[in-house]
Formats: C-alpha cells, structure tokens, sequence
C-alpha cells in the first residue's frame, strides 16, 4: 500500500475513534439522580445523594454542584470566590450586611457600591435570601 493509502486508513480510524467518543463520553447523563439541594458529602469527601437533613456544603462545593448558597451568611472567604466578586467587593457587601444586620432584599445588595446590574443578575442566579434576617 502506497503512503497515500496509510493516511487514508489513519484518517478513517481516527474519524471512527473521535464519532464514537463523541456519542459515548462523556455521558449526558446526571451523575446524581437528586436535585442538588439534596447533595451530600460522605465521610470521604465523595458527592452522594442525602435525604435532605445532612448539613449544608461549603460555598464552593455547593456551587460546583449546582446549589444555590445563602448570601446574607457567606463569609467574605466565600463571597471572593463568586464571579466578579473579589476581596475588596466581598469586604464591602460584609460591611453592608453588617450595618443592616442582614439583607432582606436584592435592592439592598444593589445599594452597595460596585455592584452593578450585571453582577447582581449573577449573584441572583448563583445565591439565594431566603428570608429577612434582619432581626437577628
């Protein structure tokens, strides 16, 4: 066979390697089948499904598995990880929460200099205020 005739083999094989890797890997498939509120974490630090009552995960494990974090109780360490939020902004929003002893509102986030509309549409997408904690 002619060096011509071995490109033409390798590039079918490789064209045959890559279509069947594209259908099969990786999966589209959920690798947990809950919803990630109920993701936990085992003793070994590996993602499971729980029953809803296990503790919380940390912010950035949350986010990586698609939870939403609770803004009003992030410490600053964890504020610096979302996007578009550094230690600066995060030291601001602490100080904020702290003044009002608590958001009750996104306006209230948006009251905070260096936040704008683009980063509290993420901060909407990536954490929640579930209540007003003023109070506390």
């Amino acid at each position: 066979m002619t060096r011509d005739g071995w490109l033409v083999v390798a590039a079918v094989i490789l064209l045959a390697v890559g279509l069947v890797s594209y259908w099969r890997w990786p999966s589209r498939a959920a690798a947990l089948d809950c919803p990630p509120e109920r993701v936990v974490l085992d003793d070994a630090g590996v993602a499971r499904c729980g029953d809803g009552t296990a503790t919380t995960l940390p912010a950035g494990q949350a986010l990586t598995v698609g939870q939403r974090v609770p803004f009003s109780k992030l410490s600053a360490d964890d504020l610096a990880i979302l996007p578009g939020i550094g230690p600066q902004l995060a030291a601001e929003i602490i100080a904020a929460r702290d003044a009002k002893r608590g958001f009750c509102s996104w306006d209230e986030v948006d009251a905070i200099e260096g936040v704008g509309e683009a980063r509290l549409e993420t901060l909407r997408q990536l954490a929640e205020i579930p209540f007003c904690d003023a109070g506390l």
